[in-house]
């Protein structure tokens, strides 16, 4: 058996995100022994809002969306991560 890595202490989610993007997780978590987790109190994190935006734009967001086979409301969200970020 393969002696897996200690998953380090993160700073932040965004710090987290980045590491597990890069590395091999195979060598951090054994997959062959999964584990059921329950979170009962979880609670949202996002705070829902409304936003007018002309019908024409929304069907063009909703196509992109089903052409990447997710939520067009999870892609509106990447386009407003992906504007602050520049």
């Amino acid at each position: 058996m393969q002696k897996l890595k200690k998953v380090p202490k993160f700073k932040s989610e965004k710090e987290e995100r980045e590491f597990w993007w890069k590395v091999d997780s195979t060598k951090y978590v054994d997959y062959s022994k999964p584990e059921k987790w329950v979170f009962p109190n979880l609670k949202l994190t996002s705070t829902p809002i409304t936003i007018r935006v002309p019908e024409n734009l929304l069907n063009r967001v909703k196509m992109r969306a089903h052409q990447r086979d997710i939520p067009y409301q999870t892609l509106i969200k990447q386009f407003i991560y992906s504007g602050l970020e520049e």
